[in-house]
């Protein structure tokens, strides 16, 4: 088995504390009230949101995938940082055993960088692509700036 890891940076005009609390802390809240046409629900299924919590996300009619399962691994408020672990998923991981997410929310300026970590831990002899990574992230993309736009006109949304 091997790993492949992926960064990238997204600035933000928004301050780090709100994007933390919007995509992290109450994203069960606010994504499927932001986007109910791809989110359909998000819930705990073990846990209340803290480390070792397993979330569940059910995703819209035209989404390519239907759920996901990510279990929390570690969790920092006061510093804008969650790690989790994307465990269960109902897309087939022909290529990968799971996927082990890092995000940390940094102020810059009057907003914030986003920054993003993952590993790939892709199965014996099997290769995965930059560019089939590249398509999940850019759709992770489109999440973020759904958010953001969202937190732009609702000033008083995870404020």
């Amino acid at each position: 088995m091997g790993i492949i890891n992926y960064s990238r940076e997204v600035t933000s005009v928004i301050a780090p504390s709100r994007m933390f609390k919007a995509l992290v802390l109450e994203s069960h809240n606010i994504l499927p009230m932001i986007i109910p046409e791809g989110i359909k629900s998000v819930e705990f299924i073990e846990g209340e949101g803290g480390v070792g919590s397993i979330k569940k996300t059910d995703y819209g009619e035209t989404a390519h995938i239907k759920y996901t399962k990510h279990k929390i691994n570690a969790l920092d408020a006061d510093n804008y940082y969650c790690k989790y672990t994307l465990i269960e998923s109902d897309i087939k991981f022909d290529k990968i055993d799971f996927i082990v997410e890092e995000v940390r929310f940094v102020a810059a300026d009057s907003g914030c960088i986003c920054k993003m970590t993952s590993e790939y831990h892709v199965k014996e002899g099997a290769e995965l692509k930059e560019e089939d990574i590249k398509k999940g992230k850019d759709k992770a993309m489109g999440l973020f700036k759904a958010v953001e736009e969202y937190l732009l006109a609702n000033s008083n949304v995870c404020a």
